[in-house]
């Protein structure tokens, strides 16, 4: 896994710790896996078309 082991996954997960606290781990992690979710989705949908005519809103140049 990137040359990471399990000692530098602990200093890590320790400096999270220590900058957001206890309280906000949870907050983070439920958005991280949100965030993961619908990356997963928009990967994974058909790409939408939009068949609406487009409408010239400026008119034709005159010479």
């Amino acid at each position: 896994m990137f040359g990471i082991g399990i000692p530098e996954l602990l200093i890590i997960l320790v400096i999270i710790l220590v900058i957001f606290g206890a309280n906000k781990l949870p907050e983070i992690g439920a958005g991280m896996g949100k965030a993961i979710k619908n990356f997963k989705r928009a990967t994974n949908e058909p790409e939408e078309i939009d068949v609406t005519p487009k409408k010239d809103d400026e008119p034709a140049e005159k010479k």
